[in-house]
């Protein structure tokens, strides 16, 4: 017969004192009371579940009276009779806790590191700078599982009064912010979810280029005439040849570059990936004309390893604004032609005056559209057309600037 164990007294308790060695004093039903040599009690309840003993800490004494102890260990009891481990179930309840403390800044710092290895160091440095601005300071320490839809909805509609493109940039990395969460189990919800619809849609805006041939002859014009450094010319003659990305064209390295190919090969500018916008490396045939200003500049730039160096530092490429100022300085407004826009006007020029295939056009723009298989892009899709047409383009930009020269540029015939 199981030895019968006197309940314990809150005077027993209170007035325990601490030995050279830790001892127990027991209530039954498997609670008793550790006490320490340091003087500490600690509430502690023996079980057995899966055919183990375990052992599970309810807290200390005074902060968890006898009272409260034999509570826990009731529930405690409860829970076994259910067949459930009771020491399990606290851990969960722990998880579960720490979980739901977590804040939606904390979160979207965890999910933007996640994501930073796809996108370019810029795009990475906007998007947190504005979350920091326009979210964090509202929601930012609010436990992310209690934020709801209307909360988001008052921050949305606020940043749209000052820019709408920027709500709408902020609602989309809301919606993956809430969907890492849920995918973590951080939350069981996404708020954001539910915000369709709650701005309007923002009208599409064109890179400002001109496609017009006089027009384009006028700037083509007036960038072989242009006075500044004779970096940024180079750039500013090689941007509609090669019509990248502003910034894959300014992070240039001169080891990307094959200008002395031999054997018949066309000169080409590999870009890897980590570069594009797409993650994917890039291609681009060199027309004659490119390398031309290419080997000019690699009397100057050669030795270093960016082919544009910045004014300050050759160690460093130039400045993001450098090419849209240098336009500026030569008259042209941002309504009529940004650096980026190069690439819509080869875009329609290519298509609508010198009939080439859109998809080699797409392909040279680095486009991930399919082809017409539905194979994903790659480097060398329509590569023989793209070396084609890349050099029709550079012949047909000199052309136009000739024309012009001699007061006899005519409208382009479609």
């Amino acid at each position: 017969m199981p030895k019968r164990i006197a309940p314990l007294s809150e005077v027993k308790v209170r007035s325990a004192k601490q030995l050279e060695k830790p001892y127990k004093l027991y209530d039954g039903g498997g609670l008793y009371l550790l006490v320490t040599p340091s003087g500490g009690k600690l509430w502690h309840f023996k079980y057995r579940a899966d055919g183990k003993e375990k052992k599970l800490t309810f807290g200390s004494y005074p902060d968890v009276s006898l009272t409260t102890a034999r509570d826990k260990r009731d529930e405690a009891r409860r829970l076994i009779a259910s067949g459930i481990d009771p020491g399990e179930a606290k851990k969960k309840q722990q998880e579960l806790d720490e979980i739901t403390r977590l804040t939606f800044s904390e979160i979207a710092l965890e999910w933007h590191a996640s994501k930073r290895s796809e996108w370019s160091e810029s795009h990475a440095q906007k998007l947190l700078r504005r979350l920091e601005l326009d979210v964090f300071p509202y929601i930012g320490n609010k436990p992310i599982a209690e934020i709801r839809t209307p909360e988001l909805a008052t921050i949305l509609e606020r940043v749209a009064i000052r820019t709408l493109e920027t709500a709408h940039r902020l609602k989309i990395a809301c919606d993956m912010v809430f969907r890492y969460a849920v995918l973590k189990g951080k939350c069981e919800q996404n708020p954001a979810a539910s915000l369709l619809g709650l701005l309007p849609t923002v009208k599409p805006k064109h890179m400002a280029a001109p496609t017009d041939p006089k027009k384009v002859a006028e700037l083509l014009k007036a960038i072989d005439g242009y006075s500044g450094a004779f970096v940024t010319k180079c750039a500013l003659r090689l941007a509609p040849l090669l019509f990248a990305r502003p910034g894959e064209l300014r992070k240039a390295e001169w080891a990307e570059f094959s200008l002395d190919a031999a054997d018949g090969a066309v000169p080409e500018w590999n870009i890897p990936g980590s570069k594009m916008k797409m993650k994917k490396p890039h291609l681009v045939p060199l027309s004659l004309q490119a390398v031309e200003i290419l080997l000019q500049l690699r009397k100057v730039t050669g030795n270093g390893k960016y082919v544009f160096v910045g004014h300050r530092s050759p160690d460093r490429c130039m400045s993001e604004n450098t090419v849209n100022q240098a336009l500026r300085s030569m008259g042209f407004t941002g309504e009529e032609i940004v650096g980026h826009g190069f690439r819509a006007m080869a875009r329609t020029m290519l298509h609508e005056i010198l009939k080439f295939n859109p998809d080699a056009i797409e392909a040279q723009l680095a486009h991930a559209v399919p082809d017409r298989l539905g194979a994903a892009y790659n480097r060398t899709q329509h590569i023989e057309e793209r070396k084609e047409m890349m050099q029709a383009w550079a012949d047909y930009l000199d052309t136009l600037k000739a024309r012009a020269s001699g007061g006899a540029l005519q409208e382009e015939q479609g």
